[in-house]
């Protein structure tokens, strides 16, 4: 008999729970970042990437014009300008202290960028990302340099995808 006074004080914590839920979850707005429909997808499909000075940077500027224009190309008059800087470093690990070499590298890949609104001249974002890919050496010097050549380029396809996904939400918003 004592627990039928708290099954309604039980009920109306729960509704009142169930109503703050609610309300919160109303203020939220979903929207697709990857919208291949709406205003997100065109303001990509009008972004001019600055010149790169690297093989990497290369590598990332053109990863990001497939990436933003869906594989036509930068436009011919954009609305939006990123200068984009890359650099890429290699850090040897495992070092064999007999031979005085390495049994692994890790590959890192940066970019600093900032996205520029043409019309005004305003800087809608900057920012700075990296991305790291790693490296087994063998003892062909070749394979080596192969092995680097390969590792910063599957850096720099990632640091591509994370730098877009930046620049989509700063200009979905």
């Amino acid at each position: 008999m004592s627990s039928e006074p708290k099954k309604p004080l039980r009920r109306a914590a729960l509704v009142a729970l169930a109503l703050a839920g609610a309300s919160l979850l109303s203020a939220c707005q979903v929207r697709p970042l990857y919208d291949s429909e709406g205003a997100t997808a065109a303001r990509l499909g009008s972004i001019s990437f600055s010149e790169a000075s690297t093989r990497v940077g290369q590598e990332v500027r053109n990863r990001l014009i497939f990436l933003t224009s869906g594989g036509a190309g930068e436009p011919a008059t954009a609305d939006y300008d990123v200068d984009l800087k890359v650099s890429s470093s290699v850090s040897k690990l495992l070092l064999i202290d007999s031979s005085d070499t390495a049994r692994a590298a890790k590959v890192t890949v940066s970019a600093t960028y900032s996205i520029t609104r043409n019309s005004d001249s305003q800087i809608l974002k900057s920012g700075r990302r990296s991305a790291v890919a790693l490296v087994d050496y063998s003892i062909q010097e070749f394979a080596n340099t192969r092995a680097v050549l390969d590792a910063e380029d599957r850096a720099a396809k990632e640091l591509a995808e994370l730098v877009r996904a930046d620049i989509a939400t700063a200009l979905s918003r």
